[in-house]
């Protein structure tokens, strides 16, 4: 059943990684996507046709999130093309990680930009566009745990990801009066290339073992959550977080004491 037939969405950051599988699986449930990119239009082309072949219409929007211009622009382009907006997800991310003392503060400026602005201004305009509509909506923010969890040497992506739950959360009060819903997904650790910036594939295989479901989640899966979030039957969830994370955030190191208990 596709779920989301006429619908119309947009998901920054979407030609690759997380944002290519919520852009896919929004398609596979019947929804129009506008695929957004910075610059690798190639990758946003894959993206367009996976998203086709799902059984969904798809096709690219250009914009630098971290430019208000550029995304107000980009959120009016995907309107004009679509006749409208139903679900906005502001997805877009950038991180550069080093100890605070050793930061290059251009570095964590540009993760501040991309990651707290950038999502800042898809909400915004999107919410914008719905209002102007009256005819209610979605919005999905892709955060993290690092909201919550002091992850060190990301200490400007914890920053931006901790601004976004609270806007999320704030938005979801202010645009309940207009039918329109923000919801939260927290994702874990996800097998995407932008973690081959930051390890082996020997060292992400290695340590995906050691996780409670022995394995890094799919993007896939955080596309599903978003379906899910946007479908009618969804319709009193606001405000909330849905974790995807195959239990990462639980106490998963002390796991031993649970394999001691079945051998006693």
């Amino acid at each position: 059943m596709k779920e989301l037939t006429g619908k119309r969405a947009i998901v920054s950051g979407a030609s690759q990684g997380i944002g290519r599988g919520i852009a896919v699986e929004l398609a596979r449930a019947g929804a129009t996507v506008a695929v957004n990119y910075r610059s690798k239009p190639q990758e946003a082309e894959e993206v367009v046709a996976e998203c086709k072949a799902a059984g969904g219409d798809a096709f690219m929007v250009q914009a630098d999130v971290s430019d208000r211009q550029q995304t107000e622009a980009m959120l009016q382009t995907a309107i004009d093309t679509m006749g409208g907006l139903d679900i906005v997800v502001s997805n877009a991310a950038y991180s550069d990680r080093h100890l605070m003392l050793e930061s290059d503060l251009d570095e964590f400026r540009k993760t501040i930009d991309v990651s707290m602005w950038g999502a800042f201004y898809m909400v915004r305009s999107g919410a914008a566009a719905m209002v102007d509509a009256g005819q209610g909506g979605n919005i999905v923010v892709i955060s993290s745990p690092h909201a919550h969890l002091a992850m060190p040497g990301a200490m400007a992506y914890n920053m931006a990801k901790a601004a976004n739950d609270q806007m999320a959360r704030t938005a979801a009060c202010e645009l309940a009066q207009h039918r329109i819903r923000c919801n939260i997904i927290h994702p874990g650790w996800i097998d995407t290339p932008g973690e081959r910036k930051f390890f082996t594939e020997e060292t992400l295989q290695a340590e995906a073992a050691k996780l409670p479901w022995k394995r890094l989640g799919q993007p896939a899966e955080i596309g599903r959550g978003v379906v899910f979030l946007c479908r009618e039957e969804s319709e009193y969830i606001t405000g909330s977080t849905l974790t995807i994370d195959g239990g990462i955030q639980l106490p998963w190191r002390d796991m031993f004491r649970i394999e001691e208990a079945n051998k006693a």
